[in-house]
């Protein structure tokens, strides 16, 4: 339950003294290593995700739909560079990136997307939700 908790409980024990170690040593990784950053936007009758994805170009990004799962995946290939002892520092990244969610009430069909800037921007209509037909059984 205190793992919750937005504050540090300040308690002496060995298990702090190995968290407080790995936060420590593991201090230089960029939080959020292969994660694309996303926003959601309740927009009454659809949703709008903005998600952050600098650097890449259009055709770097794909956007799959299997089912219920809608996956945003982008890909930086390396740079090679045969002088790779100019560099003091690198801290640019290279790889896959990719993110799911659960598109469920969304309706699929209706899903536009753009990208500017950097920022992937889906619009996803919700799906409009079916209508019960109700009547009244009469006793006999």
């Amino acid at each position: 339950m205190f793992d919750l908790m937005p504050f540090e409980h300040k308690t002496r024990n060995i298990a702090n003294f190995f968290d407080t170690f790995e936060k420590t040593f593991f201090n230089d990784f960029p939080a959020g290593f292969s994660e694309i950053r996303t926003d959601i936007l309740d927009k009454g009758d659809r949703y709008v995700l903005q998600a952050e994805l600098p650097g890449f170009d259009k055709q770097d990004i794909k956007i799959d739909l299997n089912g219920e799962t809608l996956t945003i995946s982008a890909q930086h290939n390396a740079e090679t560079s045969e002088d790779k002892d100019g560099y003091v520092r690198r801290e640019r990244r290279y790889g896959s990136f990719a993110r799911s969610f659960d598109v469920s009430n969304i309706n699929t069909e209706a899903i536009k997307a753009a990208y500017n800037n950097g920022v992937l921007e889906l619009d996803l209509p919700k799906r409009t939700p079916a209508q019960s037909q109700t009547r009244q059984i009469e006793l006999r």
